[in-house]
């Protein structure tokens, strides 16, 4: 069954009345097609209105679909031969964050990705995508690995932040996050960040301090969740949608700000009513952004990946 957001309920409603008459069609053969494609068209109709006019807090709630394609969905579709690779030879390995080789429109290419899972066994399994030390230093191994080997680096993010467990914090989970982080910002490879859904805190751009940064049409990408933001600011969790509104966390907003590269469209409704389209839209931007910074050696790459993000710095204190 489709899962609808709160916001979708007279989509539901819609697209509810057509299932029953499907059924009525089948089981005593009365003809309600010319019924059904008027519902639908109008069913259609209100999905296009409705996703027109969401709000931050709207498309916070997009962006954590259930259904949304995640990390091993892109990888499966978009890399060829993927060999994944494990563990941070140092503690453990960290299933919230995959990693491995492969080949990208027949490139070899180094991936990474923040996995949440998509029933209760596999997101239990993956941690809900929010990362432990091991998993940002399992990420910064491979990056370092793709540095040796020449591999351009494919990174998908999606995570509502780095695990704050007791135990992550005894392990050293800042440190591991600045580490990667500066392992992003070392590497003499290109190096392609889509945030597929939640980008959240610097969980997020652990994996994602690169060359070129997408988003998706309905992803999200904060320094903090809105429910955490009004948790402090208001104590109170029920500001969120107050909070999602003043942290412009959208795309549109974070393309305004220049503090991502691109912004790539997504299926009416959102990804999570069209996967294939969704996914097959994301490579063909990362393919499209990729290919000049191919021919960058390594120097030119990272000198002009530090000033990317130092102007970021620079144009959000004037």
């Amino acid at each position: 069954m489709r899962h609808f957001l709160d916001f979708e309920k007279p989509i539901a409603e819609l697209e509810g009345k057509i299932e029953e008459l499907r059924r009525t069609t089948d089981a005593g053969g009365i003809d309600v097609a010319e019924e059904i494609g008027r519902l639908r068209d109008k069913a259609q109709a209100l999905l296009r209105s409705t996703y027109a006019k969401l709000t931050p807090w709207q498309k916070t709630l997009v962006a954590r679909h259930p259904d949304r394609p995640h990390a091993s969905a892109y990888i499966a579709a978009l890399i060829e031969e993927f060999t994944p690779l494990a563990g941070d030879r140092a503690f453990a390995d960290d299933a919230a964050v995959i990693g491995g080789l492969g080949r990208f429109r027949g490139r070899a290419v180094l991936v990474l990705g923040t996995e949440k899972g998509h029933d209760t066994e596999s997101r239990v399994r993956h941690n809900f995508g929010m990362a432990r030390p091991e998993g940002y230093r399992k990420a910064r191994r491979l990056i370092e690995l793709a540095g040796r080997f020449g591999l351009p680096i494919l990174s998908f993010v999606d995570t509502a932040g780095a695990f704050p467990g007791i135990e992550a914090e005894a392990r050293g989970q800042a440190e591991a996050i600045a580490r990667s982080i500066e392992a992003c910002l070392e590497a003499p490879v290109p190096f392609v960040a889509t945030i597929i859904g939640e980008g959240g805190s610097g969980g997020a751009i652990a994996l994602a301090a690169a060359d070129r940064i997408l988003m998706l049409e309905h992803a999200v990408y904060s320094v903090i969740s809105p429910e955490g933001c009004a948790s402090i600011l208001w104590r109170d969790a029920a500001h969120a949608a107050q909070a999602a509104e003043a942290l412009k966390l959208t795309a549109e907003d974070l393309r305004r700000l220049n503090l991502v590269d691109a912004v790539v469209p997504e299926p009416l409704g959102g990804a999570h009513r069209d996967p294939a389209a969704a996914i097959a839209a994301v490579g063909r931007q990362i393919a499209e952004l990729l290919e000049p910074l191919l021919a960058l050696d390594g120097a030119t790459l990272r000198a002009r990946r530090r000033e990317k993000f130092l102007e970021m710095g620079r144009s959000g204190v004037v």
